[in-house]
């Protein structure tokens, strides 16, 4: 019966913004549209994105790397196999590498610590461990810079194979 009260009580609220007079023309139509789009959907200050009304530093650090994709082919299980990527600052002020972070427990990257002057060049070394790991493998590592955009997505990919039976 409860259950039905509570049922009633929300169907009643219903209505009652049914009977409400619409603001008239499409202005009226869309400030309502815009005041529930922004309740719904709130801004959200993220460091990591450059907004449309922000201009780029022009002598921000950029990071260029040779590939930004690796493929190991077939991996033998049980075993742990790793690639070496590497960058190069193209911009105007020294990069620095503040975090980097795998997709999985099984893949760890390591990478340049010291910041990385113009011109010069870096290093992510991402490992991944095949051990419990079986058939097609894509794993993602995010390096988290001083550059704009400030994530940038590495991928390692491959073949783990089937342990041979005894």
């Amino acid at each position: 019966m409860k259950q039905y009260l509570i049922l009633a009580a929300a169907l009643s609220l219903a209505a009652c913004n049914r009977d409400k007079a619409p603001e008239a023309g499409t202005a009226g139509i869309n400030a309502a549209a815009t005041v529930e789009t922004d309740a719904a959907n709130p801004t959200v200050d993220n460091p990591n994105v450059v907004s449309d009304n922000e201009t780029p530093n022009p002598n921000a650090p950029v990071m260029k790397f040779a590939e930004a994709e690796f493929d190991f082919g077939d991996i033998q299980p049980d075993s742990k196999v790793h690639h070496t990527f590497t960058f190069t600052n193209t911009g105007k002020s020294p990069l620095l590498i503040e975090d980097a972070t795998a997709s999985c427990g099984c893949t760890t990257p390591s990478w340049t610590k010291e910041p990385v002057a113009p011109g010069a060049e870096g290093k992510m070394e991402v490992q991944f461990d095949s051990r419990g790991k079986q058939g097609i493998i894509s794993k993602q590592v995010a390096i988290r810079a001083n550059t704009q955009p400030g994530i940038t997505t590495l991928l390692i990919k491959g073949n783990v194979l089937t342990p041979k039976a005894n």
